[in-house]
């Protein structure tokens, strides 16, 4: 792929200008004995079809973002609030993938995504990370609120 590539719904179209100068620390991290690339298209493919499915996806007000290094050892996916003809607004989430030594360095933040989507969505990447590939609608014990098998739609938070 050649520099500066994005893959994500929705073709070239440009993001919105966002301050990302300041980003709050990572809020979880794994290894994964993957390049960064082969991580990315296990995850990305999954985080797409369940995430981002325009049927019955989890995130229908958000669009996907991915960003490749040349070199495939680093690659960023970024969740962004959907604005006006499907394209990417405010930044809300950000999965980063980092080549070290051998393995991948798999880290998430949270930046503008209500706790309990954030909540929810690591609890997908942390079982898609050990090989289940189901787009579950349970939600993790620690978000509560949704019973098992409940839907939940996340809504984008007012700026």
């Amino acid at each position: 792929m050649a520099a500066g590539c994005s893959i994500g719904g929705g073709g070239s179209t440009p993001t919105a200008e966002v301050d990302d100068s300041n980003p709050p620390p990572a809020t979880n991290v794994s290894i994964l004995r993957q390049k960064p690339m082969d991580a990315y298209v296990s995850l990305g493919g999954t985080i797409k079809r369940c995430w981002f499915s325009p049927v019955d996806g989890l995130l229908p007000a958000y669009v996907y973002r991915a960003d490749v290094s040349p070199d495939g050892n680093k690659v960023q996916i970024s969740v962004h609030q959907k604005i006006e003809l499907g394209r990417a607004g405010v930044k809300t989430y950000v999965i980063d993938f980092n080549q070290s030594g051998g393995s991948t360095v798999i880290s998430t933040q949270n930046l503008k995504m209500p706790p309990d989507m954030a909540a929810k969505m690591q609890f997908d990447l942390n079982r898609w990370k050990t090989g289940a590939s189901d787009c579950s609608k349970e939600m993790p014990p620690a978000a509560g609120a949704a019973p098992a098998g409940a839907k939940s739609a996340a809504k984008p938070k007012p700026n």
